[in-house]
């Protein structure tokens, strides 16, 4: 992304991801990086943890917040520190670089960074389908990836844009005969009429539009306005937020595995109350620092679930075949620069359901629902601004 756009975004967010890392921890004591495997027993002395967000406070990470706000962390003798990130940290480079234990990325963001040379592993596959969209005006005539060849087509960069090539890809198209637009982590551009078709979250940039007054009819914008391209519809569809862990220390560290168990156990448990309380894990994301409003945030507790659950293996187990799909897709994705995402296979150790399948197992005959069988999404009602 250009120099003056980040610069623009990270004044805009700094002073709340500024405000937000003090906040964000199960409890005020502690300060190690290093995992160990403390115990759970009330009173005792809680093992410190450090889990790196891919960006600020809102309702994509409400399950962490929940995990924090209910105690589930400490139940298992964790002080989670929560760490915000406005683009200025990128999660991966932070758990290889051993400043965090933990790190929230997406799969192909990270397995770039495998390839050159980042030694982590997923260890739990949260989102469990690609909520990247595609946005164009309903009489654009862009209704598939097909038709973006000479249109402008909006991306963030930052690694946000892989699906957009691996779906160009698939239907054969040069990357070069597509103009991509740089644009902000809003619709401002593409109501602007400076972009065709602008990237989107289902759980964010989505529903800025939807919020956002017509001015043709002085109305809320509808669905029926838009063309919408959803890239788990097409072979472009890429695994996104995962929970990420140090290789090494998995291999070698018996308090890390330890550790990374009870975490996951915690996760799960706040994942589920998400599920099942979206009311209140909307509340619980804002008292965290988000800045989204109030029928905004709750739209996007909602629309993460649905990118959750179901879960049919459980949660955070990763799919095989969706990882697979992943691959080949960054395998195939080139950019409008010639460049490939990666080269080649990513190793073994770069996903293992060894961790989240024993947090499951330990959490098995507990009144929690942990595939989702009895979930569904409730009816979120937008409104102007997201207020």
């Amino acid at each position: 992304m250009k120099h003056s756009t980040r610069r623009r975004r990270l004044a805009m967010f700094g002073a709340l991801a500024a405000t937000a890392a003090l906040v964000f921890s199960a409890c005020s004591t502690g300060d190690s990086g290093d995992a160990g495997g403390g115990g759970g027993d009330a009173g005792g002395e809680l093992t410190p943890v450090k889990l790196q967000l891919q960006w600020l406070p809102q309702g994509q990470f409400a399950g962490y917040f929940a995990a924090v706000d209910q105690g589930y962390f400490e139940d298992e003798g964790l002080e989670v520190e929560i760490i915000p990130s406005g683009g200025d940290i990128v999660p991966q480079d932070a758990l290889a670089n051993g400043d965090v234990d933990y790190a929230i990325a997406w799969v192909p963001k990270v397995l770039g960074s495998i390839e050159q040379g980042a030694n982590l592993t997923d260890i739990a596959q949260i989102f469990q389908r690609s909520g990247t969209l595609q946005v164009s005006w309903a009489d654009s005539g862009i209704e598939e990836v097909a038709d973006f060849e000479g249109k402008k087509i909006g991306s963030w960069g930052f690694g946000n844009e892989w699906e957009i090539f691996a779906a160009m890809a698939a239907e054969g198209l040069d990357s070069t005969t597509v103009q991509i637009i740089t644009q902000d982590f809003n619709m401002n551009a593409f109501l602007q009429g400076d972009i065709d078709a602008a990237q989107a979250m289902t759980y964010n940039e989505y529903a800025q539009l939807l919020e956002s007054v017509n001015p043709d009819t002085g109305e809320l914008y509808q669905p029926d306005d838009f063309n919408v391209i959803s890239y788990e519809d097409t072979e472009g569809a890429m695994l996104q937020d995962a929970i990420w862990a140090d290789t090494e220390r998995l291999e070698s560290d018996t308090e890390y595995q330890e550790t990374t168990v009870k975490f996951l156990k915690a996760v799960i448990r706040g994942w589920v109350f998400a599920a099942e309380n979206p009311e209140q894990a909307s509340e619980i994301t804002i008292a965290a620092g988000s800045g989204w409003g109030p029928s905004h945030e709750l739209w996007m507790v909602n629309e993460t679930n649905k990118l959750i659950w179901p879960s049919p293996d459980g949660i955070g187990v990763i799919d095989e075949a969706a990882w697979d799909k992943t691959v080949a897709g960054a395998l195939a994705a080139v950019n409008e620069s010639g460049a490939h995402l990666i080269t080649e296979e990513p190793p073994a150790t770069a996903w293992s359901n060894e961790w989240i399948q024993k947090a499951l197992d330990e959490l098995e005959g507990e009144d929690l629902d942990l595939t989702g069988e009895n979930w569904s999404p409730i009816e979120v009602e937008l409104q102007e601004g997201g207020n």
